[in-house]
């Protein structure tokens, strides 16, 4: 059993802060590794509150929170805005970030100055980087070196999902499942202290669970043989229109409540029933007469 304490029971102010030893402690004893994503110091403070190990600023945010129709225009300068506003309303999880498509694809040296700026301007403790091929692999092999710990990300990888035929599983064919396999072994192989599966067939989790003893594995429409899971915080409560991705699981409907409760306010404004004289501050009746003697009203 786990010595760190439930996540139910304990106050962010009981747990310490999580490295990445205590992460591998966690898949050797085989506790489930909680991860969530989040953009703002609200979302963070959520996370920070239900006990995540992993928070992640994925460059999903670039749909969720600044309104593009992919990941693929967030920049840099976004990516690290949020994971400074995410990174004030965290004491304990491992915080990651995502490097942003077109930030570390051209050159190792390219790779490692954009993680640096994660590290050095926004707190993150590591970053995350898709796709597992070998330029990939490099990259990520790269930044371990430069002394800054490397999540990978294979399977369904959005930022290039144009050219993997659109947001789709990934690995139904027997040579395309080895292929993801392999990389997910040539990752850990890399350095990078956690590999994502994403939207992958779970006998091919299976498979890349026998062959990583070190990289703890999270999974996201993976099935459930991963260390851990994670999902999109927006996807998780349900603030966002449609019903999301097949393995998406909703725990609340807040963008339903969201909605309801705009528009009463905007019912009520309209009507004049808000502000009601409960929502006023009040004045004396003799300050108020001296004002409009002031005034010479």
């Amino acid at each position: 059993m786990s010595s760190r304490p439930n996540a139910s029971r304990a106050s962010s102010d009981e747990r310490a802060p999580l490295s990445l030893p205590a992460l591998r402690a966690l898949k050797a004893e085989g506790t489930p590794v909680v991860m969530v994503t989040a953009y703002d110091y609200p979302s963070a403070v959520a996370a920070e509150h239900a006990g995540a190990d992993i928070v992640l600023v994925g460059d999903s945010g670039a749909m969720t929170v600044l309104g593009y129709d992919s990941t693929v225009p967030a920049t840099v300068d976004e990516m690290l805005m949020l994971t400074r506003a995410t990174r004030r309303g965290l004491r304990t999880p491992v915080l990651v970030t995502d490097l942003p498509f077109g930030s570390y694809e051209v050159s190792d040296e390219q790779a490692v100055e954009t993680a640096m700026r994660f590290v050095k301007e926004a707190g993150a403790h590591a970053v995350k980087l898709e796709r597992g091929e070998p330029t990939s692999v490099a990259r990520a092999a790269a930044i371990v070196a430069a002394g800054i710990p490397v999540m990978g990300h294979i399977g369904l990888t959005p930022q290039t999902a144009t050219a993997l035929g659109g947001y789709k599983a990934q690995g139904r064919v027997g040579a395309d499942a080895a292929k993801i396999v392999e990389q997910a072994v040539a990752l850990q192989d890399a350095g990078c202290f956690s590999v994502v599966l994403e939207c992958i067939p779970s006998p091919v989790t299976e498979a890349i669970m026998t062959r990583m003893d070190r990289a703890v594995v999270i999974g996201i429409g993976a099935g459930p043989a991963a260390d851990g899971q994670v999902l999109v915080f927006h996807d998780l409560l349900g603030i966002r229109e449609g019903k999301g991705a097949k393995f998406v699981k909703r725990y609340a409907d807040l963008q339903d409540a969201m909605d309801a409760g705009v528009a009463a306010y905007a019912d009520e404004v309209r009507s004049r029933a808000y502000p009601a004289p409960e929502h006023g501050y009040a004045m004396p009746d003799d300050q108020v007469a001296a004002m409009k003697a002031a005034l010479g009203d």
